[in-house]
């Protein structure tokens, strides 16, 4: 016989486990210019400067992601 009530809290185990989000950081693009990146940003180079800096060395990236990336190197 069909249980509904069980069938649903399976299914909502189930989103549980796919919804779990992994805490742990990846490795980012910019974390080999890391030495320099902040070295510019000491120098008072604006986001917009470290974002052609970084596309010279052929990485493009938006203005967000130097953003986020320079907070969590902050602390």
């Amino acid at each position: 016989m069909f249980d509904a009530h069980q069938e649903a809290e399976a299914l909502k185990q189930q989103t549980r486990v796919i919804r779990k989000r992994s805490y742990t950081r990846r490795k980012s693009r910019l974390d080999q210019y890391k030495g320099e990146l902040l070295a510019l940003r000491r120098e008072d180079c604006s986001i917009a400067e470290l974002q052609r800096w970084l596309r010279k060395k052929r990485i493009k990236v938006v203005h967000s992601t130097v953003a986020r990336w320079l907070e969590q190197q902050n602390g």
